[in-house]
């Protein structure tokens, strides 16, 4: 699962506080730098901004995709400033020194020495595609009457298709994970399905994104109560949609994290004609959870102690509606019961769907069949990017998007399974 899941405590990058203003200072412009917590490094940018005669304050954790958060101004000079985020206890104090911010991020009695220099880290995605594609694609749309959702997409077909042939392609429809996405999943400036889209179609294979429910350009459907039930019945509107068109001789399914589960939910039920799970949960919720917990605090410098006990009592003060019915979830006849070839795969730095607790049940729980997949990749964190650690506030650290052995397995899978 990606940020809705995260069950470590990253405080420090919740920054959110109240406007505030001061006359005009030399400070004026954005500051960034690396805060570091244990084995974690997180990016902050503080920009000071001229507003009508003022200076306007705020902060930026770009790794959480948290930007333009209000700072409440303490002290401002054009040497020094001290700002405050009362909500979560954070002050930053800093006097310019040679160039450079020089001070102390403090929270709950933690000091931390924060240096800050002049600009703005400059996000590179190189994998992000760019036109012009040798491809078409179209942007339609499909109803989930049941739920008032009116889902947005875009229907990409392979480099070279003919309507008119006789040969039709195969067809995958994309799943994100946790948290509302838009049809490339985007996550720090990061796109993967449109570059696995973009890749598939230059392998011969059609694809459709689509932006989650009340998400981008889709409308309708509850979001506030949802589960991951719910969001299936999107999924599987587009798969009818996708065979109701005719023009594909298989449709299959590509879930990364949740849309994983959803992927087997739908396979289960014998809905698609294959199934690609991208770090796809195959242990009941609570379990995997508090192991994520616990991966993640061995990570952060701290002593794991996350139990599944402890872990439901935590998130039943939440009552949220989602996470209580995916830590009772258990996906194991669900995965018993597709029929259809699986390719899952996992990356052995993913430390939120670990893949030492999650292949080995695909392993044992999958029916026998010469055409089902199951690969775990060294080097990957949980967005299948080679990572340091695999911690989640390297993702936007990253510049990769996606590791190239993972899409050109993907397309060398879904074309072996063609007849």
């Amino acid at each position: 699962m990606k940020k809705t899941i995260i069950t470590a405590l990253l405080a420090l990058v919740v920054l959110t506080g109240a406007a505030q203003v001061q006359p005009t200072t030399a400070l004026l412009g954005s500051w960034s730098g690396k805060l570091k917590v244990g084995v974690m490094s997180l990016t902050i940018v503080l920009h000071l901004e001229q507003a009508d005669g003022y200076v306007a304050v705020s902060l930026d954790s770009p790794d959480q995709g948290a930007k333009g958060i209000s700072a409440f101004k303490e002290y401002l000079s054009d040497d020094s400033l001290a700002i405050k985020v009362e909500s979560i206890g954070v002050t930053y104090r800093a006097k310019l020194k040679d160039g450079k911010l020089d001070g102390k991020f403090v929270q709950h009695g933690f000091t931390i020495p924060l240096e800050l220099t002049q600009g703005v880290p400059e996000v590179k995605r190189p994998q992000t595609p760019q036109p012009p594609f040798p491809y078409e694609t179209e942007e339609v749309t499909f109803r989930n009457e049941r739920d008032s959702a009116t889902l947005a997409g875009t229907l990409t077909w392979p480099v070279g298709y003919d309507a008119k042939s006789k040969q039709k392609p195969m067809v995958v429809i994309f799943v994100s994970g946790s948290g509302q996405q838009n049809r490339d999943e985007e996550l720090f400036e990061h796109k993967p399905f449109l570059v696995l889209a973009d890749y598939l179609a230059r392998q011969g294979i059609a694809t459709l994104r689509y932006d989650d429910r009340a998400t981008g350009q889709s409308v309708g459907g509850d979001v506030k109560n949802a589960t991951s039930e719910d969001f299936a019945r999107d999924a599987l509107a587009g798969i009818d949609y996708l065979r109701n068109r005719k023009a594909f001789s298989k449709v299959g399914i590509l879930g990364h994290s949740e849309g994983g589960l959803i992927a087997f939910m739908l396979g289960g039920k014998k809905k698609v004609d294959f199934i690609v799970s991208l770090a796809g949960p195959s242990v009941k919720g609570d379990t995997l959870l508090a192991t994520q917990g616990n991966r993640i605090m061995i990570l952060s410098g701290q002593l794991p102690n996350m139990s599944v006990k402890k872990y439901r009592e935590t998130v039943a003060e939440m009552n949220n509606p989602w996470i209580n019915w995916f830590i009772d979830y258990d996906p194991s006849d669900d995965i018993r019961q597709t029929r259809c070839p699986v390719f899952a795969l996992n990356g052995d730095r993913d430390c939120q769907v670990i893949s030492t607790l999650c292949l080995p049940a695909f392993q044992r729980l999958l029916p026998t069949s010469k055409k089902n997949r199951i690969k775990q990749y060294p080097g990957l964190n949980h967005l299948f990017q080679h990572s340091a650690t695999g911690v989640p506030t390297e993702y936007g650290e990253i510049e990769e998007t996606i590791a190239p052995e993972v899409f050109s397995d993907i397309a060398e899978w879904i074309n072996s399974i063609k007849y």
